[in-house]
This record gives C-alpha cells, sequence and structure tokens, in this order.
C-alpha cells in the first residue's frame, strides 16, 4: 500500500473535499465539495547526484537532518518546480556537499511506491576534492568502495545506486541507465 497525502480541504477555496471517482478519471481524487476543484496527488521526484573523484572514490554526505540524521547518503532531496531533474540534482549537490561536479548522464531511476517517490541519480565527476556543505550535512567525505559505512546507508535507493556502480566498474560495463522497483 503507498503513502496517502489525504486533502481534508480544498487549497483554492478552503472547502471540504470528499474522495469520489471523477466522471472522466478511474481513480479516486479530492474533489472539493464547493468551487468543484480536483485535486491530483503524485509522486514527488527525489533528485541527486554520484559524485566520483578520479581515483574512483564516490562523495557521500552524513545527514544533519531527520529522517535519518547521522546516516550517509547521496546528495540529493526534492525536485523543485521551475527547474530541470538535472538542475536539481546540480543544486542539491551544491547545497548539501558544496562540491563542484561534471553532471553526466542519468544513471539510476527508482521507483520508491510505498512512499510515493521517485529517485533520479546522475553520475557526476567531481572537479575538485574541496567540499562545502550546508546546514543539511554534518560532513562531506570521500569513499573507496571497501570504506563505505554500508550498515549506515541512510536510504535503500542510495544503497541499490552504490553496489550498481561498483558493480558496472568492476566489470568493466559501461554506465547506462538503471531501473528499479524498490517497493
Amino acid at each position: 500500500m503507498w503513502l496517502t497525502r489525504r486533502f481534508k480541504h480544498c487549497p483554492d477555496c478552503g472547502q471540504a473535499v470528499e474522495y469520489r471517482v471523477p466522471a472522466d478519471d478511474n481513480r479516486e481524487r479530492a474533489s472539493c465539495t464547493g468551487c468543484g476543484a480536483i485535486h491530483y496527488q503524485n509522486p514527488i521526484n527525489v533528485v541527486g547526484t554520484l559524485p566520483v573523484w578520479e581515483d574512483g572514490r564516490v562523495l557521500l554526505c552524513k545527514r544533519a537532518i531527520e529522517p535519518r540524521y547521522g546516516l550517509w547518503t547521496l546528495p540529493a532531496g526534492f525536485l523543485e518546480l521551475g527547474e530541470t531533474a538535472a538542475q536539481g540534482a546540480q543544486r542539491e549537490t551544491d547545497e548539501e556537499a558544496g562540491a563542484q561536479i561534471e553532471l553526466l548522464p542519468l544513471y539510476c531511476m527508482m521507483n520508491v511506491v510505498k512512499v510515493g517517490q521517485i529517485h533520479l541519480y546522475y553520475r557526476a565527476r567531481l572537479l575538485s576534492t574541496e567540499f562545502n556543505p550546508g546546514p543539511e550535512t554534518l560532513e562531506a567525505k570521500l569513499f573507496h568502495e571497501h570504506e563505505i559505512p554500508w550498515d549506515q546507508l541512510a536510504f535503500r535507493t542510495v544503497r541499490e545506486t552504490l553496489h550498481r556502480f561498483f558493480e558496472d566498474r568492476r566489470l568493466g560495463r559501461p554506465f547506462q541507465l538503471h531501473s528499479d522497483d524498490t517497493g
């Protein structure tokens, strides 16, 4: 069962909403009892990067916020209105790690159905090993595969992305888009 964010009141006029299937639809929607507006709830996009230094180390950020305070993650966050997925990934990398990167192609797309999210990770080439983490990050640090704190990773999508990256490198496979449904 996926997470629902149930409306109680219409964001347009403030009247109560009722959940019903509109005549031209096939799913239950929040329908305003006052103005008649129909409100759709769609997945949230999380965008980020898999930043890699020339020696193969990857950049991880130790979270200074909940959820998962104190655990490690790739620099990522919610896509904002008015930006592309690539722009959001670049922004999140700057905000969380203060890292200078060259953005490379999309590497992983993971559907996290139970929480209504889609996670998009781009590969990125680090241009420097100087980092200036923002307020959401306790520490930004480079790790070789054997140094990664696997039991202290914040999210399953981060773990899956890292596993795929290191496996692709080990097997000499060309980097291409990975897609998965993580639940």
